[in-house]
């Protein structure tokens, strides 16, 4: 097991998105490290807002930050509103990432994508794979303003010395997921697909195209243990995949939802939505040989998120 080069115990802990997903994650994650744990709400500091950010930090005076704030979508609400996710993305990583800087904050982890690597890359994708190709043209916008934020923090490292990280997650589920069918990730829209058929009492649900490609998922709470971890760990100039090194189909991620949602009725397709890339999945090798393995299977972590979606429908 490496060493622990930065001890969070005693420290004052900013999560910079603590309200989304992977924020609310961190914050969970972090009762048990001894921090003091520092959030904002929008009614506090605008993050894209540079005067906003620099005063509050200057107030506050974090001396780790976690950044996981960022505007996030589905491919239907990328293709939509590429100038929101490009300029928000980048306007309140710049502020954050900045101000951590000129406040002399001791260490902070910038949360990026898998959607940062060439839409061709060799699987399973290496950190290395950066900027060695085309990206996916659906969500560039999104992966431009995330690469952006890898460079600004090596570039914060390499002129000021700043020890500014970043790690890149797999496609990402669990509690706090967002279950809207039009803005939703894969896995969220076929949580909600199998419960109202079941529900209703329907013959058969559809998932778009063959159903063939594998895609990557690891639970948020596995994440967050991987982004504590890498605090404590790891100071580099590269960023670190973050994933569970498996895949599946989307056919049999499908299966595996009915069966644990209790839908038994059919699985249609339609065949006149596109399948996407064939296969993305990430190598963890560096993560691993820094001591880190998911926990969370698959099975498991579905049950769960299955469960935080029927405590929302009934909140």
């Amino acid at each position: 097991m490496p060493e622990t080069i930065y001890n969070l115990s005693g420290k004052r802990v900013y999560v910079a998105g603590h309200r989304g997903m992977v924020g609310s994650a961190i914050v969970r994650r972090l009762a048990s490290e001894g921090c003091e744990i520092l959030t904002a709400n929008r009614s506090e500091v605008d993050l894209t807002r540079q005067s906003e950010v620099e005063s509050w930090m200057e107030k506050n005076r974090p001396d780790a930050v976690f950044l996981a704030a960022a505007k996030v979508g589905g491919i239907l609400a990328n293709d939509t509103y590429p100038a929101d996710f490009l300029y928000d993305n980048l306007i309140l990583e710049a502020n954050i990432i900045h101000a951590a800087h000129k406040v002399g904050v001791e260490k902070l982890l910038f949360l990026g994508s898998s959607c940062i690597y060439p839409k061709f890359a060799d699987q399973p994708i290496v950190e290395e794979a950066l900027l060695t190709g085309p990206l996916e043209p659906t969500n560039e916008w999104y992966a431009i303003a995330k690469i952006a934020g890898i460079k600004l923090c090596q570039a914060y490292r390499k002129q000021h010395g700043n020890d500014f990280i970043s790690a890149m997650p797999t496609n990402l589920y669990g509690p706090g997921d967002n279950f809207d069918l039009k803005s939703s990730h894969v896995m969220p829209a076929l949580i909600r697909k199998a419960h109202e058929a079941k529900v209703g009492h329907l013959a058969e649900i559809t998932i778009w195209g063959t159903g063939t490609p594998r895609r990557e998922f690891l639970h948020v709470d596995d994440c967050a243990d991987a982004c504590v971890h890498l605090m404590k760990v790891y100071s580099g100039d590269t960023h670190n995949n973050v994933g569970s090194g498996e895949d599946i189909t989307i056919l049999e991620l499908t299966q595996l939802i009915c069966e644990i949602v209790g839908f038994e009725g059919k699985i249609g397709h339609d065949l006149s939505k596109p399948d996407g890339t064939p296969r993305k999945l990430m190598s963890i090798k560096k993560l691993q040989a820094l001591g880190w393995s998911p926990k969370i299977e698959l099975a498991e972590g579905v049950a769960h998120a299955y469960q935080s979606f029927l405590s929302d429908e009934n909140a």
